[in-house]
């Protein structure tokens, strides 16, 4: 179909001609920068000499064995770019990030608030002389309020941002949630953030300074769970799978796994009805409408329940759908990746990488019919373009080698 957007990959993608200094680390600026990459964008990474990002380090679990082993972790978050190894506790080496900022389209950093403004490396400092430049600070709590000064946990932005007092079961521990989404959550707020600078500055405008807090993020978040405090003043609690305002709407337990029913609607939950040959629940004035339902829940869940019991899952998910009830089977990492959906959109790849063979990965979510995001490059191993960078700004090999010698890359 014309203007459908299949292709995997692109020669060129939407940001192609934009260069992004990656100052950041960890998980929230690279995946930030991430993004940026796959739409094309230049994104050069800048990391300590010798240690790189502190994500190299974190495996078990890895690709590949010995020293030419690649973190899963790291390489989860950091394909498409160019690394410079790049010493900043040095003059040297804060000259050689000024020179590379004075060319650049976006600056990312993650370092503790105050950090690069000591070290002249601030929004003031590098928009004396790229005055164009999007400058973007992640922080915990960002840079004002009386916590601005607090280093970020993932675990700790999920506790005191509200989520894992809605997470888990009804009566249960707080739980966190699998994947670090405040980190996640950030990223996608300032990748955001950075290209409605880009377009402000593409129409006439100036680079400006961007400031992102983990906290923030978590805070908006919270959206209708937050409207829904705001309208009774009762916190939400735990509830499982459960849903506030919908029901049924959640996971049941099957004799061989669990399965999420979706009757999001009066149809959907007549269908269920029919489909279980249960019409007497649509005669029951307690679940006459979903706000009956709603207040008469445990009554319900405990009929569903035991209608669903003897049931294995994949006969029922099947009954169900051919109802036309929407219900899934709750699957497993694995299990998505064998999912033929995630085939079908090219979500699951595999690209070569020099020292370990291959690497799987997930693939972009954006998919673009004029300018496809790309897997171009592999994750790069620390200080990998640094000779390349270096010679792009004019130094010759004498110089680079007197740079090496200061360890200043």
């Amino acid at each position: 179909m014309v203007g459908e957007a299949r292709e995997p990959d692109g020669e060129s993608g939407p940001l192609e001609g934009i260069t992004v200094l990656d100052a950041s680390q960890v998980l929230v600026g690279p995946f930030c920068t991430m993004q940026l990459a796959d739409m094309g964008a230049d994104v050069i990474k800048v990391e300590r000499p010798d240690v790189g990002d502190q994500t190299r380090g974190w495996y078990p679990p890895q690709f590949g064995e010995g020293e030419d082993a690649v973190s899963a972790y790291y390489a989860s978050v950091n394909r498409n770019k160019r690394s410079v190894s790049l010493n900043l506790k040095t003059e040297d080496g804060r000259e050689l990030l000024r020179e590379l900022a004075a060319d650049a389209d976006v600056f990312v950093e993650n370092f503790r608030v105050g950090t690069l403004e000591e070290w002249g490396l601030g929004y003031e400092d590098l928009t004396a002389e790229n005055p164009d430049l999007v400058y973007c600070s992640l922080s915990g709590y960002g840079e004002w309020g009386p916590y601005a000064d607090r280093p970020a946990y993932d675990l700790i932005m999920q506790a005191e941002g509200g989520f894992m007092s809605i997470t888990g079961e009804e009566g249960g521990a707080p739980v966190r949630i699998g994947v670090a989404i405040a980190d996640i959550g950030a990223g996608m707020y300032a990748a955001q953030a950075i290209l409605g600078a880009l377009f402000h500055r593409e129409r006439g405008g100036s680079g400006q300074k961007i400031d992102i807090s983990l906290f923030d993020g978590q805070v908006a978040w919270l959206s209708y769970m937050a409207s829904n405090y705001f309208a009774t003043g009762e916190p939400p609690k735990r509830m499982g799978s459960r849903h506030p305002t919908i029901t049924p709407y959640q996971a049941f337990p099957t004799s061989d796994g669990y399965v999420v029913i979706a009757a999001a609607s009066e149809k959907l939950w007549r269908n269920l009805c029919h489909t279980l040959d249960r019409e007497d629940l649509l005669e029951e004035e307690r679940f006459e409408t979903n706000a009956d339902r709603v207040d008469h829940r445990d009554a319900l869940e405990e009929i569903l329940e035991a209608e669903f019991a003897d049931w294995t899952t994949d006969d029922l998910v099947e009954t169900l759908e051919a109802g036309d009830v929407p219900a899934r089977a709750v699957h497993d990492i694995g299990d998505v990746f064998d999912h033929p959906q995630v085939d079908a959109r090219n979500m699951h790849r595999e690209i070569p990488h020099p020292d370990v063979g291959s690497l799987e990965m997930v693939a972009s979510p954006m998919h673009f019919s004029g300018t496809p995001t790309s897997i171009r490059r592999h994750p790069p191993s620390l200080g990998e373009h640094t000779d390349e960078v270096l010679a792009e700004l004019g130094y010759d090999e004498s110089e680079r080698e007197r740079l090496r010698d200061a360890n200043t890359v």
